[in-house]
């Protein structure tokens, strides 16, 4: 299981999966776009190289989030999938640097929802030996 939706009074909580933080990470975009729409009927025709870096891995998912947030509001990009995402700590800080496969969205994409921000309520980042969960609140 990749990510699994959880119930939430008012806004979409979720958790994502992976054997590495990288992939839980991954996972966590994937599902934060499939509350628009299917990624799976996203085509792969654009792709964008993104970094962020922050004080702890909570804002590391934060700002990872908020980044693809941006890119969906300004220039209409919708994800398809992630790949070559390294997480590094550098100094007291953490480094992602990640490739983002989509696409400008277009209407057959079919757009059913809305998210206006990812929220720090309720966010968790926990790795254990060959697992990663991380959970993410966002505000739609």
């Amino acid at each position: 299981m990749k990510y699994k939706f959880l119930e939430h009074t008012a806004d979409t909580k979720f958790q994502a999966f992976g054997k590495t933080l990288e992939e839980s990470f991954s996972n966590a975009a994937i599902a934060m776009f499939e509350v628009l729409l299917e990624t799976k009927k996203v085509k792969k025709k654009i792709t964008k190289k993104i970094k962020v870096e922050a004080q702890d891995k909570e804002g590391l998912l934060y700002k990872w989030l908020e980044e693809l947030l941006f890119l969906l509001d300004t220039d209409f990009f919708v994800i398809h999938n992630v790949k070559n995402m390294e997480i590094k700590q550098k100094g007291k800080k953490y480094l992602l640097v990640a490739e983002v496969e989509g696409d400008t969205y277009k209407d057959e994409y079919g757009m059913h929802g809305s998210v206006k921000a990812v929220t720090y309520n309720e966010m968790f980042v926990k790795e254990e030996e060959g697992k990663a969960t991380v959970q993410v609140v966002l505000d739609i």
